[in-house]
């Protein structure tokens, strides 16, 4: 385990308003005025800390957000976006272009995949999609044209733990860059600190935490979010994903309980894994000892947070998981509903929603079953009663026989 704390890093960034107070100042402007026609020459050219053009390319409200999560994620440098997927591709389109490669994980984030797999190979950037747990399978896959390593810290659907010092190394060894979708593991694992090169955010899930609005991040060393962000030749500048300053705004309040969120989500996840695997039923939880990843989880997480608030079973098949769900939204366990890291438990079916741009073959392949719930475990205080209503659940529909 690792001993960096982000926690404290975010705690120890005080941001004042601008008549001190202790919520920094909504910038409620889409363009900034200058004092003479030479600062703004000036700007074209290259950033001036503290001074601001037009918020396609920064304002001051998601200047403070950047910063708070380059230091979540212990990099120098951060962007905002208004999405998970604008992250990710804009992160992707600044490093590739035609003709270059991409060698990922092929268990993904279904839009992820899809972006891969549909949109990219019409700009002439091809991506093999490889199993991430092998390492020779990476190093085989890699090739002269090849810029980017991509994978998720711990994927979606499936909980895989990805090996992300040995990755890196593979990374590093031919000159690519890693880049990392933290989405699922905010805190409690800092890919930056083992290895990765890029890290991804979907803002919308556990860092935001109140499914209420969507947002994304990039970060990185500042050469790379300076080449984002460049007027003339910047992808998150010139494709104007930009996140709304009142969103952003929202989104760093709710940073800062992030540490005590986790921790209840993560506590609240382990006693379900633990329980439902009592009962014997299939869980993918990384907190449990069947899980293959949680020796390597235990290496590469920080101390105190917990293994996640994502787990998943298998149901047996798509009409039981149908079933099954119906019935924690009927028993009140939380909503049918994709999406994850909300203050209550939100349940899917992936095969059928956030998985579903993958191939029925690919998804075979991965290992990912007609019959599999993913569940974003709540912050419910009395996790015990909630159980006893999953329980009730799987009595209800015949998963659980006695």
């Amino acid at each position: 385990m690792h001993h960096f704390d982000p926690s404290t890093e975010i705690q120890d960034n005080l941001v004042f308003g601008e008549y001190g107070g202790v919520n920094p100042s909504i910038t409620d402007s889409s363009t900034y005025t200058f004092l003479n026609p030479e600062k703004m020459k000036e700007l074209f050219d290259h950033e001036i800390e503290g001074c601001f053009l037009y918020s396609r390319h920064w304002n001051p409200t998601n200047k403070y957000l950047a910063n708070a999560l380059a230091k979540l994620e212990n990099c120098d440098s951060a962007i905002v976006t208004a999405s998970g997927m604008s992250a990710i591709s804009s992160a992707v389109l600044q490093i590739c272009n035609a003709g270059d490669e991409i060698v990922s994980s092929r268990t993904i984030y279904g839009g992820t995949y899809a972006l891969f797999k549909n949109f990219l190979p019409r700009l002439g950037i091809n991506v093999n999609f490889v199993d991430t747990q092998d390492l020779a399978a990476i190093e085989n896959s890699i090739n002269a044209n090849t810029k980017i390593i991509y994978c998720e810290s711990v994927s979606n659907p499936l909980l895989e733990i990805a090996d992300l010092p040995g990755i890196s190394k593979i990374a590093n060894s031919h000159n690519l860059k890693l880049i990392v979708d933290n989405t699922f593991s905010p805190i409690s694992i800092t890919p930056h600190q083992v290895g990765a090169h890029i890290v991804v955010h979907s803002l919308t899930k556990f860092i935001n935490g109140t499914s209420d609005c969507m947002g994304g991040c990039v970060c990185g060393d500042k050469e790379f979010i300076n080449e984002l962000t460049n007027i003339n030749s910047g992808a998150s500048m010139l494709l104007g994903p930009a996140l709304d300053s009142f969103r952003a705004a929202s989104i760093l309040k709710n940073l800062h309980t992030l540490h005590i969120r986790i921790k209840k989500h993560s506590e609240n996840a382990m006693y379900v894994a633990t329980e439902l695997e009592e009962l014997g039923c299939k869980v993918f939880y990384p907190g449990l000892d069947s899980h293959k990843g949680k020796v390597l989880m235990n290496e590469i997480m920080n101390e105190g947070f917990g293994y996640g608030g994502m787990l998943a079973i298998d149901a047996g098949d798509s009409k039981s998981a149908d079933s099954l769900m119906e019935r924690l939204q009927a028993n009140k366990v939380g909503y049918l509903a994709v999406s994850l890291g909300y203050f209550k438990t939100l349940f899917s079916s992936p095969c059928h929603s956030t998985s579903s741009e993958i191939p029925k073959e690919e998804q075979v392949k991965m290992g990912l079953s007609e019959g599999l719930v993913r569940m974003s475990i709540g912050l419910d205080n009395n996790i015990e009663k909630t159980f006893e209503r999953i329980k009730l659940s799987l009595e209800e529909v015949g998963i659980l026989v006695y």
